[in-house]
């Protein structure tokens, strides 16, 4: 194949090259990694890779480079079927908003008795249910606030790539407002 200067080559003549070409990333057509995977089938089929040492022998896991002076530790808590406390803070996190949001069901669902009645409800049972209403929504604002003090906390003892985003409480709460108003007496 002969030299071609692109700079000196008409536009029509650069437009048809780049169509023989096909679009970056691709090889006549097809993605580098289908061409990729096809050269790694065909030395398969060669059988290139049956002599590799620990063929057919499980991978060990156990030691993690990335680990650095850890790696001890991390070895004992596995070996002892723990977790790191920064992953087991991660999941008690997880467990919490599951069960903040859990917490707020029974008092929805009494708002929503109360509203699908034929009869509404009667002065006492909104005083009632408005004085619930508001020790739910206490406990709920205040368990929020524990909870991004944890997330806090995580997120200043774990790399960036584990960091959780902190709890719109304000946002929280008005939406609860929204879906569970209190009622007017």
């Amino acid at each position: 194949m002969d030299f071609v200067d692109w700079r000196k080559v008409p536009d029509r003549e650069k437009k048809q090259a780049e169509q023989l070409r096909g679009n970056s990333g691709r090889l006549g057509g097809r993605m580098y990694r289908d061409y990729i995977e096809e050269m790694i089938h065909e030395a398969q089929q060669r059988g290139e890779f049956d002599n590799l040492p620990g063929v057919g022998k499980p991978l060990n896991l156990d030691d993690n480079p990335y680990a650095g002076d850890k790696n001890l530790a991390y070895r004992l808590l596995k070996n002892n079927n723990e977790l790191p406390p920064e992953v087991a803070l991660v999941q008690e996190i997880e467990k919490q908003r599951e069960q903040l949001a859990k917490k707020l069901e029974p008092i929805t669902n009494r708002y929503r008795e109360l509203q699908a009645r034929r009869l509404p409800p009667s002065r006492q049972e909104k005083r009632i249910f408005n004085e619930s209403r508001a020790k739910v929504a206490a406990d709920y604002e205040e368990a929020l606030r524990k909870l991004n003090k944890r997330i806090l906390t995580l997120n200043i003892s774990v790399p960036t790539a584990m960091h959780q985003p902190l709890i719109q409480v304000e946002k929280l709460l008005n939406e609860f407002n929204t879906t569970c108003p209190p009622f007017d007496l």
